[in-house]
């Protein structure tokens, strides 16, 4: 169950991450790139 869940949430990420990146504006690039590597890597250590 938990790995369906996660699939699912992963799923629904990428046409966030689609748009933003065609949107070609770098400042949201940016923040996506970055909120994505804090909250992947490194929050998830302290959880």
């Amino acid at each position: 169950m938990s790995k369906l869940t996660s699939s699912l949430y992963k799923l629904a990420r990428l046409p966030k991450d689609a748009g933003v990146a065609v949107s070609g504006n770098p400042k949201k690039i940016t923040r996506r790139a970055k909120n994505e590597l804090l909250g992947r890597k490194v929050i998830r250590k302290f959880w």
